[in-house]
């Protein structure tokens, strides 16, 4: 990663878990996460300066980046211990990542969607449209995957 953008990247999040710490302290009863959209949208700008992806503009449906070599990529990120995946479809590559509070990140998953969906088959559909709880597999299946059905690393 560039070291100007890991820098700004951190300073940016020392922000954001400062005012998360100033919120908790005015209203204790609240945990005021960062996640959803935010934590999403970090992981993708983490994730592309990290890969050798292209973001694509905007939302986009299933794919939030082509890397170098055209595959669609979705990037999935959490500051916690969980990751999902989808449902309903299955992406062509799937790229899961744990980021910790200095910017840095942990690479959970990195590779085809189809060897997630395969250990997922027998689970019932959520009403949410996503699988959840899975660190713990992807990480086990990670370690499966061959180098060239990664997404290459800056």
């Amino acid at each position: 990663m560039d070291p100007s953008h890991e820098l700004k990247i951190k300073q940016a999040l020392e922000g954001l878990f400062g005012a998360v710490a100033q919120l908790q302290q005015v209203y204790p009863g609240k945990p005021f996460t960062l996640d959803g959209r935010l934590v999403g949208d970090i992981g993708e700008v983490v994730a592309s300066l990290a890969y050798q992806l292209t973001l694509n503009e905007g939302l986009t449906r299933h794919h939030d980046a082509v890397c170098d070599i055209g595959r669609n990529v979705q990037i999935k990120t959490t500051f916690g211990t969980t990751l999902t995946f989808p449902v309903h479809h299955v992406p062509d590559y799937y790229l899961g990542i744990r980021m910790n509070r200095d910017g840095t990140f942990e690479e959970v998953y990195n590779g085809p969607g189809h060897l997630i969906q395969a250990q997922l088959a027998g689970r019932r559909p959520t009403r949410t449209g996503l699988h959840g709880g899975l660190m713990a597999m992807l990480k086990r299946i990670n370690a499966t995957v061959p180098d060239s059905d990664r997404i290459p690393r800056r």
